[in-house]
């Protein structure tokens, strides 16, 4: 019997009402377009499937109505279960209004999760979330008052005189993937992949919980024409191979093939623009200074990307960059193809990625910083209305052997000028940023202290390090007032034993010369 059908055709015969279904995709990258496409015009024109629990690892979509935006429409969705929201407005507001229930849970615990429900296993247990939002002690995952009355998806429990956490397994129904190629029996490749994320896992968590494996492909070759070495998916696990219109496969959601991300061409990295001397190159300076030699290092999305521009720009050997997605090696890459790299060394499964994270495999994570209080906690995942979610950074943060935070000082309409060595600020940003109390916990200040993680918080204006004692001011900007530009604009007051000046060359429209 053949595989092959259309989006519709699979949606009607192996997603049924009720149904939890398991979408593939990073951003912009290795997601299914074709497959929401499909079954967002089957519930529309039907009415069915509805009631369904939707589930991912990293936010997907542009913000812009594409991606798990496709299926926010009453009735389609009873609840998620998502590491990220955040290029998902519609999704979020759904959640945030109550209309479906909501879950947080870290990125990286769903992408090992997957194993763990093909195992057959009762969870994943780890100390990844002690101490955050995650914990049932504070908020167990749960976004909403309808996430509150589903029940409970974490627990607190004790091994060997340790706390961990258990996140508990669940049947998956249908699960939605992307590769590159296929042939009729469903067996598949990824050549044309930036990534490969947790397609494996997922399709036999679905296999073994008595569930179809749906997956979008560019094309379909003959039976017998794949060099078998590069299956990544065996046909065994697979249902339905659908055939995708090449504009809802794209490499991200922006952009199109670029053999540089895949890793099957190499770029001279001097073809990558240069940052513009502003806020946020400031920032990447100051923060690519805590770079060492052969530091294994992951950089997080906004400005914490920039630390790869300055990099590059700067000529620095020895670095090793990795994203969450399972890139190692090259320059990450930004925006709707971030978790991608220019000239990766390797590509592992995402699960595998955070497996070496969780255990303590990164030296170094730069990491954004949207709020901070005077306990050193960050929050980047909830602000009122707005619901971004962890994604990978409890397990990022939780676990490297440093922690760098990068942001801008204030949000909302900062401006600055930044020349000769010193910095200006031409308009404050409208909210502060360095609170006494964040509204979320997404990175505990006090795990920090009491593992002695080395955490430092960098600015464009200021940096503030992680003490036994609290959060001490270590440096501030050439050109800025201490009290007016520093601490009248934050709400708490850091330790101050030894200020000193930021190095000037941050400051300069010029290579800065830096080494590590």
């Amino acid at each position: 019997m053949s595989k092959v059908m259309t989006g519709r055709e699979a949606v009607r015969k192996f997603v049924k009402d009720g149904d939890t279904v398991a979408v593939e995709g990073f951003v912009g990258l290795m997601h299914a377009e074709e497959l929401l496409i499909a079954l967002e015009e089957e519930f529309l024109e039907t009415g069915h499937p509805n009631n369904l629990m939707a589930m991912h690892c990293a936010g997907q979509g542009n913000s812009k109505g594409n991606g798990m935006d496709r299926w926010a429409h009453d009735g389609l969705l009873r609840g998620i279960y998502a590491g990220h929201y955040a290029v998902e407005p519609a999704i979020q507001k759904m959640v945030l209004e109550n209309k479906i229930f909501g879950y947080n849970v870290p990125q990286g615990v769903i992408a090992q999760l997957y194993r763990e429900i093909a195992g057959g296993k009762p969870g994943v247990i780890t100390h990844v979330g002690l101490n955050t939002f995650p914990d049932p002690r504070i908020e167990g995952c749960k976004i909403n008052q309808k996430a509150r009355e589903e029940g409970d998806i974490v627990e607190l429990i004790e091994i060997l005189g340790e706390e961990k956490l258990l996140y508990k397994s669940f049947p998956i129904n249908v699960v939605m993937l992307r590769a590159t190629y296929a042939d009729p029996m469903g067996n598949c490749t990824m050549e044309k992949e930036p990534v490969t994320l947790e397609m494996i896992s997922m399709a036999q968590a679905a296999k073994n919980s008595g569930g179809y494996v749906i997956v979008q492909v560019e094309d379909i070759v003959e039976q017998g024409s794949i060099d078998v070495r590069k299956i990544k998916l065996p046909g065994i696990y697979v249902d339905a191979i659908v055939k995708s219109k090449p504009e809802n496969h794209w490499m991200g959601n922006d952009t199109p093939y670029n053999p540089a991300l895949s890793g099957e061409i190499r770029v001279p990295l001097e073809s990558l623009p240069p940052m513009p001397l502003n806020e946020r190159k400031v920032i990447a300076r100051r923060s690519a200074m805590e770079l060492v030699p052969n530091a294994v290092s992951n950089l997080g999305i906004g400005v914490p990307e920039g630390v790869a521009a300055v990099g590059a720009e700067e000529g620095l050997q020895g670095l090793v960059l990795t994203t969450e997605a399972g890139t190692i090696g090259g320059i990450p890459a930004a925006k709707d193809v971030f978790g991608a790299a220019t000239n990766p060394d390797a590509i592992i499964d995402q699960g595998y990625q955070f497996d070496f994270y969780d255990g303590g495999g990164l030296d170094v994570a730069f990491l954004g910083l949207a709020q901070m209080d005077q306990h050193g906690n960050i929050n980047v995942s909830k602000f009122g209305p707005k619901l971004a979610g962890c994604g990978g950074f409890i397990n990022i943060t939780q676990n490297s052997k440093k922690v760098v935070y990068c942001g801008t000082f204030t949000a909302g309409g900062l401006k600055v000028k930044v020349a000769d060595g010193k910095l200006t600020i031409l308009q404050e940003g409208k909210a502060k940023k360095l609170v006494k109390e964040v509204e979320q916990i997404t990175f505990s200040g006090t795990y920090a202290q009491k593992v002695k993680q080395p955490v430092l918080y960098v600015t464009e204006r200021a940096v503030f390090e992680l003490t036994d004692e609290g959060v001490e001011l270590k440096e501030i900007a050439p050109g800025i007032d201490l009290q007016t530009q520093v601490l009248d604009m934050m709400d708490f007051t850091p330790i101050m034993k030894d200020v000193k000046l930021m190095d000037e060359r941050i400051f300069k429209d010029e290579l800065m010369g830096l080494e590590i």
